[in-house]
């Protein structure tokens, strides 16, 4: 069986057309269908709203500069250079809409590694339910919403419909966890509305049956934040 290639694979993260053929393998197949979604958790990092403004440049805290100086046994430190002065505006000539996805996705895939994941934002409605909750507000919050476990064609995904205020300066993430909270696995970012998350293979259910949306702030810490905004447990 001939997979879709790596350049359709990307057209597809992207949600651009593929050709009939293309289109017709991806829709039967699981493995095609993974990999889309996997590369989608790149691209769609972009729909956090603080990742994807515009931002001033940060500077580094010491800390990152001692760990590459340990890293490395090369002592360093960042170098401060005058601002240039102005000169004449280059003309700039505009990219083509696809160019531009292509480098989103590119900035997409660097971003991910500092909030540990993003979700695929879409929502074909297919598959069957095989596990649901009410994610119920906890400690007063606002949130709430309702989470479901789908499986098509052997390929599970959470669909997670969340009711939820702006998270502020941080975002909202989706994780599973034990019921007696001794071990969470994350599965991504999601935002209000309806996420579609794909779940690990393998990953048991049973183990980790608690579906729980936390808020996170940009720090670029993978781990949960320990606030949690919305819970319901599997069943």
């Amino acid at each position: 069986m001939q997979h879709c290639s790596p350049e359709q694979l990307a057209l597809a993260a992207l949600r651009e057309p593929l050709p009939s053929a293309d289109a017709a393998h991806l829709a039967g197949c699981a493995a095609c269908r993974a990999e889309v979604a996997a590369l989608q958790r790149s691209v769609d990092a972009l729909a956090v709203p603080a990742l994807a403004a515009p931002t001033t440049q940060m500077t580094p805290p010491p800390r990152v500069w001692d760990a590459i100086a340990a890293a490395t046994g090369v002592s360093a430190s960042p170098a401060s250079h005058p601002e240039p002065e102005a000169g004449p505006l280059a003309t700039v000539t505009p990219l083509r809409p696809r160019r531009n996805r292509w480098i989103a996705a590119a900035a997409a895939a660097v971003l991910v590694g500092g909030v540990g994941g993003a979700v695929a934002l879409t929502r074909d409605g297919g598959g069957q339910v095989v596990a649901a909750t009410t994610l119920d507000p906890l400690d007063a919050d606002e949130s709430s919403g309702r989470a479901e476990v789908r499986d098509r064609d052997g390929v599970r995904s959470l669909e997670v419909d969340l009711d939820a205020p702006s998270p502020g300066d941080g975002y909202y993430e989706v994780w599973l966890l034990k019921p007696d909270v001794s071990g969470l696995v994350p599965l991504g970012v999601v935002h209000q509305g309806t996420n579609v998350v794909p779940l690990p293979d393998g990953l048991d259910l049973g183990d980790y049956p608690v579906v729980d949306v936390s808020v996170e702030p940009l720090d670029g810490d993978p781990s949960h934040s320990g606030v949690s905004v919305a819970r319901g447990s599997l069943s």
